[in-house]
């Protein structure tokens, strides 16, 4: 199946967490597991809370970017491009005025979304509001 695989689900695929196993499982059943550069960027930004806050300390958070970076550059996950038609789909969706939806989960759905990709999250609230815009969706937890 194809997927975009959200940061929550990503981290705990490289880092041991509660979700870490069913984060992976969920992956592995995966044909096509897809991310973003929002991704990329938000994963070596939870790895630096979590090495700033000493849940990971500075080598192995080196040591795990690198993984993830290799795998990467293996192909094991595709970077989908993020182009102005998903801000604008976000930006509509948000402008609804009517879900708590966050700027960037909305970019995270609306990746998912113009791809036709079902989107893997651990974030409840990025879920309820998939399944409020009619977004598969599948909530690892």
């Amino acid at each position: 199946m194809k997927a975009y695989i959200d940061t929550s689900v990503l981290v705990a695929c490289y880092c041991p967490e509660a979700l870490s196993g069913k984060s992976e499982a969920a992956v592995k059943k995966l044909s096509d597991p897809a991310i973003s550069l929002l991704v990329e960027l938000e994963f070596a930004s939870a790895l630096a809370l979590k090495a700033r806050t000493g849940g990971l300390n500075r080598t192995d958070g080196q040591k795990v970017i690198s993984l993830f970076l290799s795998h990467l550059n293996e192909g094991r996950l595709r970077v989908l491009p993020m182009e102005a038609r998903h801000f604008m789909l976000a930006r509509e969706w948000i402008s609804r005025l009517d879900s708590p939806l966050r700027t960037l989960d909305a970019l995270h759905l609306a990746l998912a979304f113009a791809n036709s990709m079902r989107i893997l999250t651990a974030d409840v609230g990025q879920f309820r509001v998939a399944r409020d815009l009619g977004i598969d969706c599948r909530l690892v937890g």
